[in-house]
């Protein structure tokens, strides 16, 4: 195999650990925290995991391990959307299993929860864990979106957890696979299977954290990845002095992987869709919020402009979510058949017309046709409009040249407008992961099985302090049910963790909020350059703004 200097490089790159879980298995030992319970509906969810809800929460300290000794054979699984530093979760686990006794065992289930159902799997060795260390991605066993949540697939796994004579399985994903791990792990003990499970915080949308859960593994190298793109763009923006780019970043609901950005590059507009909300804004609204900036900068001569928009902006307008729901509902059941046999666009903009109300197809009206069909695109499992698939980048860009064209013949505008559109998400899913990421996840990772050998089940492997050099970190578990509510899904009442939006009363939106007047008129932009994994730690090991921020190291 051809490899990339970059790539034997980061081969022979040693993660580092908390101080806590250096020096050997046997002088790691459990000190006991507080007993927990779910942050709402703590009845409800006690109720529903009468096994593994209000444990303790832990953390490991030094001193001398008196866990049972028995032969391991673990499973593991990676679950939902790539996010980098997967492989290292994987390997730490790995190594720390083998550290204990070179007999214990990793499988590595492949495609995602499918691979525990169809027994799909792969006996992992040294030679095989070695060719992906400190690599993006998750081509070491692959992923899926496979939901384990029925009576027949828990009865499944367990059969294939009994063939294998699985201890313990660990789920890697986000709030949804955490969810299913919890539910897994009720299960297995309700049923005295003697497997534990245990799950591990990733996603790059950022919206797994709480006071536990610092930050979700991944989001570090995306964001860096996606800063490094954007500064580019404001570089060439500033040279070339004659577009406006318009930056859709991923990030599903939250908008935090646009907020970072923004802290990290100093664009001249970064929408929030959490203020949106907060402030009821409407689509004219935010239309107007653009515009200003771009006729001021234009009247100064400055035609060019960056604007960052996050993911899922729409579903944080009002008037759009009233919209998408109308639509969801017009399109309930067999009408979606009937919508798409119709013969033309115009047919189905008379059907769409007749199915809105008033109010709702006032705003439909007012969007350019190309979103308007998007609303009518392939819809999610749950019969939705899939908000990620609407071009709101074009969208805002395109309602902005229709105010500037109406301030033009008002005489207020005398600049020039011209727009680009780029949509940042996959390319940072997969990158090769910061050495934040790199020492993060192994320490996710080898702490996982640390919760394993002391016999915990329904927890999450925790490392906290992550502002602090890596020797300074703090690795222990909480139980998944801690994170947990009752949400509406599908009609039904169903246990999940909560996501975490952009708090607006937070460090990381008030600073951006004390900036942003200035960063919309003067060009401020900055251009943090591509993610670097060698020399000093501070430019090195250095963490998100989001993160700085929090941690009151950033004024």
């Amino acid at each position: 195999m051809n490899l990339s200097p970059l790539q034997k490089a980061r081969y022979e790159y040693a993660p580092k650990l908390p101080g806590m879980l250096r020096g050997g298995i046997s002088e790691i030992t459990v000190k006991d925290g507080a007993a927990t319970e779910s942050v709402a509906d703590q009845a409800k969810i006690k109720a529903l995991f009468p096994n593994t809800y209000g444990k303790n929460e832990i953390t490991f300290t030094k001193g001398k391990n008196n866990s049972a000794a028995k032969k391991q054979v673990v499973g593991v699984i990676l679950s939902g959307g790539q996010a980098p530093g997967g492989h290292n979760v994987v390997c730490g686990l790995y190594d720390a299993l083998k550290a204990t006794d070179k007999n214990n065992v990793l499988l590595g289930f492949k495609g995602g929860p499918s691979g525990l159902i169809d027994d799909d799997f792969i006996e992992f060795t040294d030679a095989y864990i070695n060719e992906y260390r400190n690599t993006g991605g998750f081509d070491i066993i692959g992923s899926g979106r496979t939901k384990l949540e029925t009576e027949d697939q828990f009865k499944i796994v367990t059969e294939v957890a009994k063939k294998h004579g699985l201890t313990a399985i660990v789920i890697i994903g986000g709030d949804d696979s955490n969810t299913n791990a919890a539910v897994l792990a009720e299960y297995m003990a309700a049923h005295n299977t003697g497997v534990q499970v245990i799950g591990c915080p990733k996603t790059i949308d950022g919206d797994l954290k709480n006071e536990d859960i610092e930050a979700s593994f991944g989001f570090d190298t995306a964001t860096k990845t996606y800063s490094e793109l954007i500064g580019n763009i404001e570089r060439d923006a500033n040279s070339a002095k004659k577009y406006w780019h318009f930056i859709k970043v991923m990030g599903r609901s939250a908008s935090h992987v646009a907020l970072e950005c923004a802290l990290e590059t100093q664009p001249n507009i970064c929408l929030i869709g959490e203020e949106v909300a907060a402030k009821k804004m409407s689509l004219a609204s935010i239309t107007n919020y653009i515009a200003d900036a771009v006729e001021k900068r234009g009247n100064n001569g400055e035609n060019f402009g960056v604007a960052i928009i996050p993911e899922g902006i729409v579903e944080f307008v009002p008037e759009f979510s009233k919209l998408i729901a109308e639509i969801n509902e017009l399109l309930a059941g067999k009408k979606t058949e009937e919508f798409n046999a119709l013969p033309d666009w115009n047919a189905k903009y008379e059907f769409i017309k007749k199915g809105l109300s008033a109010e709702s197809f006032k705003v439909f009206d007012i969007l350019p046709q190309f979103v308007q069909q998007q609303l009518f695109l392939e819809r999610d499992p749950h019969g939705n409009v899939q908000v990620s698939l609407i071009e709101s980048e074009k969208l805002f860009s395109e309602m902005v040249k229709a105010e500037l064209a109406k301030r033009k013949a008002a005489g207020t505008y005398k600049g020039k407008f011209g727009a680009l559109h780029h949509f940042f998400g996959y390319e940072g899913r997969c990158a090769f992961p910061s050495n934040f990421d790199a020492d993060y996840c192994y320490s996710l990772g080898y702490n996982a099985f640390m919760l394993i050998q002391y016999g915990y089940t329904g927890y999450l492997s925790k490392v906290s302090n992550l502002s602090k050099p890596a020797e300074e970190w703090v690795a222990g578990g909480m139980p998944i049910t801690k994170m947990m509510n009752m949400e509406r899904r599908n009609g039904e009442d169903k246990p999940v963790i909560r996501k975490a939006l952009v708090e607006l009363d937070g460090a990381p939106f008030k600073y951006f909020a004390a900036h942003r007047d200035e960063w919309a008129v003067k060009t401020s932009f900055t251009y943090p350059g591509a993610i670097q994994y060698f020399g000093p730690s501070e430019v090195c090991d250095l963490t998100t703004r989001t993160l700085a921020l929090e941690k009151g190291m950033m004024k």
